[in-house]
């Protein structure tokens, strides 16, 4: 799901937030956070992902683009959900102030559109490098149309790594 920033138009500029506990539950989002951070990457066309935080400490993960531009990507890795291993994409941009809201059952990641794109990640629960887990972004059986194809200019080590959908253990029901 997408989230809109509330914002209004001031005589020199802009204002928004990007988090409000009211609206956020008004939409049945999380309400609350205890981390937030940023990761820059240089090179157009950085791919990371597809993320997700294991039980028991599973993540809702609200994303949003500081700098740049990015094609962001979830796949719900609900077991039992009828749209298991089904992605959606949508692009965010640093202009647009448009957030991504990925609630835990879902494996996260992104192409980068732009050099020096900038993206930030508030979540709902710490990360604990124990419990990363991910899907391979380039599996075939997930359809995925990346806008750097199959040669994108840097994939972190770890994300080489991460299991098809076919050999994903999921821990969500």
């Amino acid at each position: 799901m997408t989230i809109h920033v509330v914002e209004s138009t001031l005589p020199n500029g802009r204002f928004s937030h990007y988090f409000s506990e009211r609206d956020f539950s008004a939409l049945s989002l999380a309400g609350h956070y205890v981390q937030e951070h940023a990761s820059r990457y240089a090179a157009r066309h950085t791919v990371r992902g597809l993320h997700f935080q294991t039980t028991p400490r599973p993540q809702t993960k609200v994303v949003r683009v500081q700098r740049g531009r990015i094609h962001d990507v979830i796949v719900d890795i609900r077991r039992h959900s009828p749209t298991f291993g089904r992605h959606a994409a949508v692009d965010l941009a640093a202009g647009d102030w448009t957030q991504l809201h990925v609630p835990p059952g879902f494996a996260h990641g992104f192409c980068t559109l732009e050099p020096d794109t900038e993206v930030v990640f508030r979540l709902s629960d710490y990360n604990e490098a124990s419990l990363l887990r991910g899907l391979r972004w380039n599996d075939p059986a997930l359809g995925i149309a990346w806008p750097c194809g199959d040669t994108p200019a840097f994939v972190y080590d770890v994300d080489l790594g991460w299991p098809g959908l076919a050999e994903l253990h999921s821990p969500f029901d």
